[in-house]
Order: structure tokens, then C-alpha cells, then sequence
């Protein structure tokens, strides 16, 4: 609980599922890829492991590259967005502008109309008097990177453990297909305790979905 507390703490929840989803993604399109294109005599376990823990390795570094990036355009473009309050002209135009930005019209609660008109008035008048902070990189940033690319990375160690402890490599192959197939079912009954839906019907969603993500991978070559 602590562990998983210190990480929602730099990742929401829906952050962090995402990643490991697409970990297992990965380490699962070379597991299934090695599986049907490659004959039994032929498979070499080593080269395998090196490439399942090669890919989630480059992989998160990319990606922790790009969550970097994202952050840093999100803080930008709100940056922007106020600064473009202070030169609205009038103020219709400017709670016109934070009613687009901030509308509560999608969000899954009833908020009364002169509710809303009263938040978006509240966040015109915060930042009349607020001055927009320089953005920069910081230091939440870079441990947010840091646990990107842990939680991509790691998702292909339990693939590459049976290959560790089978001494066939076509068994391991098949223990390792299941294992992460399993994880993909940990995933979705994880992912179901932060919204609204069933628990084991996420599960099979998520195990489907991946399950379908990865097969589109494998005959696209990918």
C-alpha cells in the first residue's frame, strides 16, 4: 500500500496502469511473435530474453522521454491560456474562454448553471491577481520519468523469468505467454478499483483488449 501510495504521487492511477499495460504489450508481442514464427528447434532463449528485456528497456526510456515532454507542453499551454485572460477584451470573453478550458458540462456531476458561473468567475478573479510561473522543468518531472520508465521496464521481467527457470525453451515460451496473459487479468481487476466498473468484467476487458492490441502487432510485423 505504501509503495503504491509513493508512486500515486508522481502517476495518477489511470498513469500508471497505462504503462504497465503497455509493458506487457510489448514483452507479449515478442513472446507471441517468437511463438508462431519461430520453429521449436530453432528458438534460442537467450536471444529472446535479450529481446523482450531490450524492447521494455527502450521503450521506457522513450516514453519516460515523452511523459517529460507532454508535462512540460501541458504547463506551457496553461501558462498561455492565462496569460491570454489578462488581454481578453472584457470579461464575457474572458469567462467565455475558461467556460471552454474548465466546462464542467461533460464532467459526471450535476453542477447547477449559476454554480458553474460563479467557479469560472472565482478563476477569472485568481488570476487577474496571479502572475503565470515560468515553466520549467522539475523535480517531480524527473522522478515521474523515472517511475515511467521502472514500471515499463520491469513489466518484462515476469516474462523472462520462466526462460530462467524452464530448461526447455518451447515450454518457457508457453509458461511466459500465460503468465503475462494472467497479468493482463491483474491489470484490468487493478484498473476496476479506481472507476465505477465490475471488477472481473474489466479484467476480461483488459484481457481482450490487449490480447487484441498485441495481435495487430504481430501481423503487422510490429
Amino acid at each position: 500500500m505504501a509503495a503504491k501510495l509513493a508512486i500515486h504521487r508522481y502517476l495518477d492511477p489511470g498513469e500508471s496502469l497505462a504503462e504497465v499495460l503497455f509493458g506487457l504489450i510489448m514483452a507479449l508481442t515478442i513472446i507471441s511473435g517468437a511463438e508462431i514464427f519461430t520453429a521449436r528447434s530453432e528458438l534460442d532463449a537467450h536471444q529472446l530474453v535479450l529481446a523482450v528485456v531490450g524492447c521494455n528497456v527502450a521503450w521506457g526510456v522513450i516514453d519516460a522521454v515523452l511523459f517529460v515532454l507532454g508535462s512540460m507542453f501541458y504547463r506551457s499551454q496553461r501558462a498561455r491560456f492565462f496569460r491570454g485572460l489578462k488581454i481578453a477584451r472584457g470579461e464575457a470573453e474572458a469567462l467565455a474562454a475558461i467556460q471552454e478550458e474548465f466546462g464542467l458540462e461533460d464532467e459526471p456531476l450535476a453542477v447547477a448553471p449559476e454554480d458553474r458561473v460563479r467557479l469560472y468567475r472565482s478563476i477569472l478573479a485568481l488570476s487577474v491577481h496571479a502572475a503565470p510561473a515560468r515553466v520549467k522543468l522539475r523535480r517531480r518531472d524527473f522522478i515521474s520519468a523515472i517511475l515511467v520508465f521502472v514500471l515499463v521496464s520491469a513489466t518484462a521481467l515476469p516474462g523472462v523469468i520462466p526462460f530462467l527457470l524452464v530448461g526447455d525453451p518451447y515450454l518457457a515460451l508457453r509458461v511466459s505467454n500465460v503468465v503475462l496473459n494472467l497479468l493482463l487479468l491483474v491489470v484490468g481487476y487493478w484498473w476496476a478499483h479506481y472507476t465505477d466498473a465490475r471488477p472481473w468484467r474489466a479484467a476480461l476487458a483488459i484481457l481482450l483488449l490487449g490480447m487484441s492490441m498485441v495481435s495487430v502487432a504481430v501481423i503487422l510485423g510490429g
